[in-house]
């Protein structure tokens, strides 16, 4: 059973753009606010602490969709993606200060032998994505202030995750020929 919520937390977040949208457009704002903090409140109560990193958002979420229920302000659903990518930001910031940096992180585990001469580059990476989450999140703020739904709806819930998948995997791919040739 545990599993199983975890999924579908873990799924709903990944789709809470979605969410967002067919709740306001389906159902009461009230009656998705409260659906979403409940989602939020399980994933926190699932998360025992295992990742810390993922603690404070979910506790800024849980506080928009509740304030989002209580004041009866559905616009407040729509800054969950801003924190999301504060907290990407203040992550791969902090660990470019405390090293080793979060790209290195990862790509330790695929290659835990990784040359000395990676590690500038992967500095710049992790800066890289610094970049993009501020971008992002710039855009999230923007869409969620200024644009439609359809539009909050588009950017959050594709256009974002196109441009995170884009550096993914064209990174991935850049660093897997890069390091076989050092």
């Amino acid at each position: 059973m545990r599993a199983l919520l975890q999924v579908l937390t873990a799924l709903t977040l990944l789709a809470y753009p979605v969410a967002v949208y067919l709740g306001l457009n389906y159902l009461p704002a009230s009656t998705i606010a409260l659906v979403l903090c409940l989602l939020l409140i399980v994933r926190l109560m699932l998360q025992k602490q295992r990742v810390k990193t993922l603690i404070l958002p979910l506790l800024v979420g849980i506080a928009l969709t509740a304030g989002s229920y209580l004041a009866k302000r559905s616009d407040w659903l729509l800054y969950y993606p801003v924190v999301i990518n504060l907290t990407m930001l203040a992550l791969f910031s902090y660990s470019l200060h405390t090293g080793p940096c979060m790209i290195e992180r990862l790509a330790r585990l695929k290659e835990p032998d990784l040359p000395d001469e990676a590690i500038p580059y992967l500095k710049k990476v992790t800066l890289l994505w610094c970049g993009l989450f501020i971008f992002n999140g710039t855009m999230a703020a923007y869409t969620a202030g200024f644009t439609s739904l359809a539009t909050w709806t588009l950017y959050n819930g594709l256009i974002a995750y196109v441009l995170m998948g884009l550096l993914l995997g064209g990174e991935w791919l850049y660093r897997s020929f890069w390091l076989k040739k050092t």
